[in-house]
């Protein structure tokens, strides 16, 4: 392929983003050309339906609803698979990396399923497998992680890595919002699906935490791996009181080293208002990277919608061609699967929420069953002497009851598992309402 300046492209899925990708083919061409000395050709593009209108200048005669034909066509140089899920695309990418064919995906459940396996494929075929746009829509994140990052020691990568809950939970902060609400506009907006289960329950940063971990640490690290904890039970209450405490809750994906592994979680946090995370609005996604000798880096930006994420398939394309042109590859190496540390053996600190009788002695019982695990009380506040509910909640009021809030130190998750499971039959805790992680240094 030496010498060659022309690259035909495959296209596998023509949704969103495929329509700005082939948008993006046709506009900055010339550009492109002039950059980089290729030639884009979009070739035939498989879709679900022939029926649909698509993107202007797509010519009808390219389309086809047999992806196998995409892979297959001899002319065809590179691949772009922007499907989704595990199969087909498993089957049809591993096709296309064995014939010679760069792939190029937005596939983050692929590769948080199968990751290791598609890479094994790429590197023994010699072929790029490039997935900038699996990770953070638009946000070049991937490809300095993998290559400016690869001699640095990563003790902790953070990110906001999903817009649908970031959105809502920016709507709760700042309106005031019921959750219900906030993901009712989020829909109504075509920020989340009809179905927000992925997003809203953690599943889809889980995917990415997984990715980002294989890359940080070397290990494999799959979506199983990745202890995934969603924002349904996040009220408006909660966020007024942690906003009253100077925090912000954002749903947080960590993945980190330590001693005994890695440790991959996803769970809505109380950050710092003063954290750089804690300023990240609306549908826009971050990661925060803390290096041994780097310091602090954070990258910014657009985390979904059909430009960005097309913007990030387009660079991936550049670098095959690039790679294609020169008979070179990227190389990335999983290795064996990572050790992966139990949820229960990290330490973190905890907000609680409870309602307590409201009776004398009752405040110190409970204190002593978190004494009694090894968890230690930073702070406590009751919150008002009216029955619980009503103003405070907007739900029927408790006779003679008392919400109490806490902040415990660093402890155990395990510790904390055991106190609430302790709290949840105490004689003096009518309900354990929420149970949130903090920041920490």
């Amino acid at each position: 392929m030496a010498g060659l300046t022309t690259i035909r492209v495959g296209l596998l899925g023509c949704g969103v983003v495929g329509s700005a990708l082939v948008e993006l083919l046709a506009g900055r061409g010339d550009d492109i050309e002039a950059r980089t000395g290729v030639r884009f050709q979009l070739g035939p593009v498989a879709v679900r339906s022939l029926d649909k209108a698509r993107v202007a200048g797509l010519d009808p005669s390219q389309l086809t609803t047999d992806a196998d034909e995409v892979v297959d066509d001899p002319d065809v140089d590179v691949v772009v698979e922007l499907m989704g899920g595990i199969e087909p695309a498993r089957t049809l990418v591993a096709k296309a990396l064995a014939a010679g064919k760069p792939v190029i995906t937005a596939n983050k459940a692929l590769l948080a399923s199968v990751g290791a396996e598609l890479f094994a494929v790429a590197d023994a075929a010699g072929v790029d497998l490039l997935f900038e746009a699996a990770v953070a829509g638009g946000i070049p994140f991937i490809r300095p992680l993998r290559e400016s990052l690869a001699g640095e020691h990563i003790a902790r990568v953070m990110g906001i890595l999903n817009g649908t809950t970031n959105y809502i939970l920016t709507r709760m902060t700042e309106e005031g919002a019921e959750y219900a609400d906030a993901l009712a506009e989020a829909q109504a907006l075509g920020y989340a699906e009809a179905d927000p289960t992925a997003d809203v329950e953690g599943h889809d940063a889980a995917a990415k935490a997984a990715i980002i971990g294989t890359i940080a640490y070397g290990g494999q690290i799959v979506l199983d791996d990745v202890a995934a904890e969603g924002i349904t039970g996040v009220t408006a209450g909660d966020i007024a009181q942690a906003t009253k405490l100077g925090y912000v809750i954002k749903l947080l994906a960590i993945v980190e080293s330590t001693p005994a592994g890695v440790a991959a979680r996803v769970h809505p946090t109380l950050v710092p208002e003063q954290h750089p995370l804690a300023a990240v609005r609306e549908s826009f996604n971050a990661v925060f990277v803390e290096g041994a000798a780097v310091g602090d880096l954070m990258f910014y930006g657009r985390g979904a919608g059909g430009g960005p994420t097309a913007s990030a398939v387009l660079g991936d394309l550049i670098d095959a061609a690039g790679n294609l042109v020169k008979g070179t590859h990227a190389t990335i190496t999983t290795g064996e699967p990572a050790t992966i540390v139990p949820l229960d053996e990290l330490r973190c600190e905890f907000y609680l929420n409870l309602d307590l009788e409201d009776r004398p002695g009752a405040l110190a019982a409970v204190a002593g069953a978190f004494a009694q695990h090894g968890v230690s009380i930073r702070a406590l506040e009751q919150l008002d002497t009216e029955p619980v509910g009503t103003a405070q909640t907007g739900e029927p009021a408790l006779a003679d009851a008392a919400r109490v809030l806490f902040l415990t130190h660093e402890a155990q998750e395990a510790g904390v598992r055991a106190t609430l499971e302790e709290l949840r039959r105490h004689p003096d805790v009518r309900s354990v309402n929420t149970v949130l992680r903090v920041l920490g240094g």
